[in-house]
């Protein structure tokens, strides 16, 4: 209780803003609603930030992708927007296309954290690398409207929830445990607008 009274009061102001926006973003995003970009931006613009100052270079790396990415979503979304049948855009990915896609992120997380080994505390890397490296491709897949990005979300979360933790990031390991519910949400939410849609031709 202790430990937990110290890490809850080291919190800052930015933190909170941050978490919120961060719960504004998961919430909107899971509801196919737009503005969930720009609250991703301004979250993942601080926590650029915030990651820095905790010594967690990859997950600096990772939202430093994730303000580009806000961007882009922000303009695909919109496209899609313009498109006919866009509000039922949500598309599927064979389940070889997710085996390759695994084997592949796992690979290239071992081998990222085993570089940067030399230049950094080795106590954390590889959980970092493989949530950084997960994150970017799931992100991608986002705002691609793929459906199975929810569930790489649950357990990406679970990872960084622990590691935020152990890095003395309270509110955020507390806002990545609650982004669980939030994942579970999301694939129920998309899953029914893809079932109320045409066949899509990535469909297994």
């Amino acid at each position: 209780m202790a430990l937990l009274a110290q890490q809850w009061a080291s919190q800052s102001g930015w933190e909170i803003l941050a978490v919120v926006l961060a719960l504004a973003y998961v919430y909107l995003a899971a509801r196919q609603n737009i503005w969930c970009w720009p609250c991703a931006l301004i979250s993942t613009g601080i926590y650029s930030w915030l990651f820095w100052e905790h010594t967690l270079p990859l997950q600096t790396v990772l939202n430093v992708y994730y303000l580009g990415m806000a961007v882009y979503g922000w303009w695909h979304w919109r496209a899609m927007a313009h498109e006919e049948d866009s509000d039922t855009a949500v598309q599927t990915r064979p389940w070889l296309y997710h085996l390759v896609a695994l084997v592949t992120l796992l690979l290239i997380s071992i081998l990222l954290a085993g570089v940067l080994r030399p230049w950094f505390n080795a106590q954390f890397l590889y959980v970092d690398a493989l949530v950084t490296v997960f994150s970017l491709f799931t992100t991608y897949l986002v705002t691609q409207k793929v459906l199975e990005n929810w569930l790489y979300w649950i357990v990406i979360n679970m990872l960084a929830a622990w590691l935020y933790w152990q890095s003395g990031l309270l509110l955020t390991a507390l806002l990545f445990t609650g982004y669980f519910g939030f994942a579970v949400y999301g694939y129920i939410k998309w899953r029914g607008s893809y079932l109320n849609q045409s066949p899509s031709p990535y469909a297994a």
